[in-house]
């Protein structure tokens, strides 16, 4: 299938997920995770209409930006973000989904007012609590996004997380039940309920992301095809 028939097929699943929630399928943004895949790849999604393009990966994001790969869509950084990478994306991303921590935070916020703009983010919650990812524990998400209201050059707009590898099918369901919790109380308790974003759900799970209240899904291999990592 093309990538046009794909993203299709993805957005009849994502709309029939919403209305099995109760939901209006048009408020759940569909971002391209547009890894190891070229510019080409991403032109013909933004020609499909997808919503929002994605990038794991600052030097590859940095070459299709320079081709143009992202023209008509806004853009996403939804990789790990290391610090020392931080002032190569400021002015280019739309939004940075991966803030994982208090010092990303604030470079994030030291180059943003270098550019003079204000830098939306989202925090990272490591739900599945798992060493080999980043973000903040559920624990310590609440004081991040209190802290994270002293930076002038940074908006958090909501939260964004990545479950572990479900084992067995709707695995992922509590913890994004979980994530969905926590976006809740946080916007309301701290940010007046002024967040936009819980960006959650992938390939394999967007559709139980959205069944627990997700509104941003970042969706690759089912829009691009299978990634090539012997490349």
């Amino acid at each position: 299938m093309s990538i046009q028939e794909n993203i299709e097929a993805i957005r009849a699943r994502m709309a029939q997920a919403a209305r099995a929630a109760g939901r209006d399928g048009g408020e759940i943004l569909l971002v391209g995770a547009s890894k190891m895949n070229d510019a080409a790849a991403c032109r013909a999604a933004v020609a499909a209409g997808i919503d929002a393009l994605g990038e794991n990966r600052v030097q590859e994001l940095l070459e299709k930006y320079g081709q143009g790969a992202y023209e008509g869509v806004p853009l996403h950084f939804i990789g790990h973000l290391q610090r020392n990478k931080v002032r190569q994306i400021i002015g280019k991303v739309d939004l940075i989904h991966s803030v994982s921590s208090l010092e990303l935070l604030t470079e994030i916020d030291r180059q943003a007012e270098k550019h003079g703009l204000t830098q939306p983010v989202l925090l990272e919650v490591n739900i599945g609590r798992e060493e080999s990812k980043s973000g903040f524990l559920p624990e310590e998400l609440f004081d991040a996004a209190r802290a994270a209201r002293d930076f002038s050059h940074v908006s958090v707009q909501g939260i964004m997380a990545i479950p572990p590898v479900e084992q067995e099918k709707h695995g992922n369901l509590p913890y994004f039940q979980e994530v969905a919790r926590l976006y809740i109380d946080i916007s309301h308790q701290l940010y007046h309920n002024g967040f936009k974003y819980l960006s959650m759900g992938m390939s394999d799970d967007f559709e139980d992301a959205i069944a627990a209240g997700a509104n941003m899904v970042r969706v690759g291999s089912a829009i691009f095809g299978a990634r090539n990592y012997q490349k």
